[in-house]
């Protein structure tokens, strides 16, 4: 029934397409006129050889003759009879077996195509939409932005010219239309009248071109886009942006805050409103063999111990949850608190990584970040760099391949407490962690990921921590557009936060089992404005409170579908 609702539609808002139906019932018409023509010769011709048929009869002979069947149970005795097979013969080749199987394509079948097309990847959205969000390319960045706005219930659309590959992504479940993205028309039929947001992450080009279209159409609508150089922040706002994301400056900054080295103090890597997630290497410190009830951390300091990484294992810890020498504890708490916690436990850090430089392979934007977010920390630091033209500062700068073993050892390979991998290239990026994990097989492994599905790759061949271009972008997109400041904390792990199911309410925090359900833990909960970090939990949670919580996408996913959020 759909199918003949959209063919029914294809004709009606078409004058050509009308006109065309006109002829197809012609062409009917012209066909039963002729098969009951035939059929009325044939019992004449029949009555003259002495044979008395029905009507009906010489119907069943003028379809199985035109139609080539020819079952031979009726013929003709006589030569006027079998001329006029002959004849009937000839036109049914002509108007059954071509014309009819032309008009079919024709006026059904092409019309069937071109409808389910326009249902599966349309050129305008329906007038009922609202409150969607306009995506004007596909790439990495939005595939996983897509994946999170599915989490979340969130509608949106991909802007795509290329109607194979709009068919492509609508059978791979994404909401795809048509249009030209420098069009206004295509945002007038994408209702942008009605949207919450348009994301672009093209070229800066592109994407200032787009700003400038949609500016034209929509003053207020919030417009998200990236930014590849550095330069291309003030043009883009100039353009109509409302928030420029630097997704390579927030890379480095991200890899370069991960990083063990600087004053040995924790290093703060995400900011929730007033709450601070940092994290602290454990090794060289008396915490180093407690189990984390045996801290005191909460009662000494007033922070949290939200997780714990291993090896790049991220691990939700419970009380029983040992501290070993290259663990690196996530801890959650005010900037208050985590200075009172660095006064006792920085002391114990052997400050040589403030001495031995760390490596960066590569000296693109994410690696000059990287170097600027360790000036700012006062860590040395050492570029490996193939292309001599980039290079800035030449005593910072090792000239060579890193695969080259004399060229590591300029960087000193052998004492430096941490190597990061900023290449574009993702094979480069696993053979070098494989590499430097058989020379230093206690060094802090860092590396950027351009494709998501190479992360876990890239674990696997012993890197610490990995964060993905696309996952950043993503996040740094989604969370702007829930109104969140916060960055990714890691790759696969994010702070987010959820007003407090029903199911919850009233119930002590130790009893609810939210850890043990979705592996997620609450870090703090907002009430009437006001957050309590580190919350007692055998408080019952208040009904119309907030609970901040930090876990994997995949613990953030369960906690939305386990509490129908």
């Amino acid at each position: 029934m759909k199918h003949f609702i959209s063919i029914y539609s294809y004709f009606i808002y078409s004058e050509s397409n009308r006109r065309n139906l006109r002829l197809l019932f012609k062409f009917i018409a012209a066909l039963i006129t002729l098969v009951t023509l035939y059929s009325i010769l044939f019992h004449f011709l029949m009555l003259l050889e002495g044979k008395n048929y029905s009507w009906i009869t010489g119907v069943y002979w003028t379809l199985t003759v035109m139609t080539t069947l020819g079952f031979g149970d009726i013929t003709f005795q006589t030569d006027p009879g079998r001329l006029f097979s002959i004849m009937v013969l000839l036109s049914g080749v002509v108007f059954l077996l071509t014309l009819l199987p032309f008009t079919f394509i024709k006026f059904f079948y092409a019309p069937w195509i071109e409808a389910e097309s326009k249902k599966r990847a349309p050129r305008e959205l329906s007038p009922e939409i609202r409150d969607h969000i306009i995506i004007t390319s596909y790439n990495p960045v939005t595939k996983s932005l897509i994946e999170k706005l599915n989490t979340h219930g969130n509608n949106y659309v991909v802007i795509l010219n290329d109607i194979k590959r709009a068919l492509e992504l609508h059978d791979e479940g994404i909401e795809a239309a048509i249009g030209d993205i420098d069009d206004p028309e295509t945002y007038r039929k994408m209702r942008i009248d009605k949207a919450s947001s348009v994301i672009a992450t093209s070229t800066d080009e592109i994407n200032a071109n787009i700003a400038f279209t949609v500016r034209e159409l929509n003053e207020q609508i919030p417009i998200i886009t990236t930014a590849d150089s550095p330069h291309s922040e003030d043009i883009l706002q100039m353009a109509g942006s409302t928030k420029v994301l630097k997704l390579y400056d927030m890379l480095g900054r991200s890899l370069a805050n991960w990083t063990v080295g600087g004053d040995c103090s924790s290093t703060i890597i995400s900011r929730f409103d007033n709450l601070i997630i940092a994290q602290f290497p454990a090794f060289g410190t008396p915490l180093v063999g407690k189990l984390l009830e045996e801290t005191g951390l909460r009662e000494d300091f007033g922070i949290s111990v939200v997780g714990i990484w291993e090896r790049g294992q991220f691990k939700t810890p419970n009380p029983l949850s040992k501290i070993e020498n290259n663990s690196v504890l996530v801890l959650a708490g005010s900037e208050e608190n985590l200075k009172a916690y660095d006064a006792v436990y920085s002391f114990y850090h052997v400050c040589r990584v403030t001495v031995n430089p760390v490596i960066i392979i590569g000296g693109g934007r994410v690696g000059r970040t990287i170097a600027d977010r360790f000036k700012e920390r006062n860590m040395n630091y050492l570029i490996v760099e193939k292309n001599p033209r980039i290079l800035q500062e030449k005593e910072q700068y090792v000239f060579g391949d890193a695969a080259d073993i004399s060229i590591l050892q300029k960087a000193w390979i052998d004492n430096a407490p941490a190597a990061l991998l900023t290449t574009h290239n993702d094979d480069m990026n696993i053979y070098l962690t494989k590499y430097l994990r058989s020379l230093r097989p206690d060094i802090q492994i860092l590396s950027r990921a351009n494709l998501e599905r190479n992360v876990s790759t890239l674990h696997r061949a012993g890197a610490d921590f990995v964060m993905s271009y696309s996952s950043l972008g993503a996040n740094a997109i989604f969370n702007f557009i829930k109104n969140e400041e916060t960055l990714m904390l890691a790759e696969g792990l994010n702070i987010f936060r959820v007003k407090t199911p029903q199911a919850l309410a009233g119930k002590k925090l130790a009893k609810s089992k939210i850890r043990e359900t979705t592996g997620c833990s609450v870090v703090a909960v907002k009430v009437d404005g006001v957050m309590k970090f580190n919350p007692d939990p055998w408080i019952p949670i208040q009904e119309n409170s907030e609970l901040i919580l930090i876990g994997s996408y995949a613990g953030e996913k369960q906690m939305l579908e386990s509490y129908k959020l």
